[in-house]
């Protein structure tokens, strides 16, 4: 069964209120994610996916690599539903669950407990499932008695608790996964990985941005490799890495 189908998606993003000319002999040794190129009315486009086609069966793990600004994030955005393709198709079936910015969406104003109701409802849970995850969200941050004040009275690393204990209080059909998340001190950590990895394990498919080729051969069974905004591997693990070491030396 096909959950994800791509067919030659492009995505541009115009930058105004610049001259073309001066910008573009600073950036043009800047890695982008695209090309640079002029669109109409001499407005300075950056061309970060080119042509992108694929189909993402069910049970697929799809590791997606390539060097800093290949389009990665951009990508994964795109699947997300958060970019919507300059041209192209893009079909998808499934509850996608995207982990790419866990601390988006928190109200500074707002307590610990507010904030899970708000990023719940944002995520898409009815009244019942939050109801029903609170608790074991609110357990998961160990911020006790901290929940019931202003987060902005919380440390950076208490955010990054009570961002990440919410956003992963999901059953995953389709799990967009930007690179390894940071979420405080050790102990933490091994909780985290230890909920990623079991977001990983119950998903239908996934699709995880990495620069680390250890985790992708751990875990993924096929690779997507971008190159400036480009497909240019799409195919088995070990031989997607292969041609990517080969094609960065």
């Amino acid at each position: 069964m096909t959950i994800i189908n791509l067919k030659h998606v492009n995505l541009s993003f115009p930058i105004y209120g610049a001259d073309m000319q001066s910008l573009k002999k600073k950036i043009i040794h800047v890695t982008t994610g695209g090309l640079i190129k002029c669109g109409q009315n001499k407005v300075l486009m950056v061309q970060a996916l080119r042509d992108i086609t694929f189909k993402i069966q069910e049970g697929d793990r799809i590791g997606l690599i390539g060097s800093n600004g290949a389009g990665k994030s951009t990508l994964l955005r795109v699947l997300a539903g958060i970019y919507q393709p300059t041209s192209g198709y893009i079909n998808v079936k499934g509850k996608v669950s995207a982990l790419l910015n866990v601390m988006l969406g928190l109200n500074p104003e707002l307590n610990g407990f507010e904030n899970i109701t708000l990023r719940c409802i944002l995520q898409g849970m009815s009244f019942e499932e939050i109801q029903q995850r609170k608790s074991e969200i609110a357990e998961f941050t160990e911020l006790d008695d901290y929940l019931m004040m202003p987060i902005r009275t919380y440390s950076a690393g208490m955010r990054v608790r009570l961002a990440f204990a919410i956003a992963t209080a999901i059953e995953p059909e389709i799990l967009i996964l930007d690179e390894v998340i940071s979420a405080g001190d050790a102990h933490f950590m091994n909780k985290a990985q230890q909920r990623i990895h079991r977001l990983i394990n119950t998903s239908k498919s996934l699709i995880l941005a990495s620069h680390d080729s250890f985790t992708i051969k751990a875990i993924c069974n096929k690779i997507i490799v971008l190159k400036s905004g480009e497909m240019v591997f799409f195919g088995d693990t070990d031989e997607g890495i292969a041609f990517y070491n080969a094609s960065s030396q």
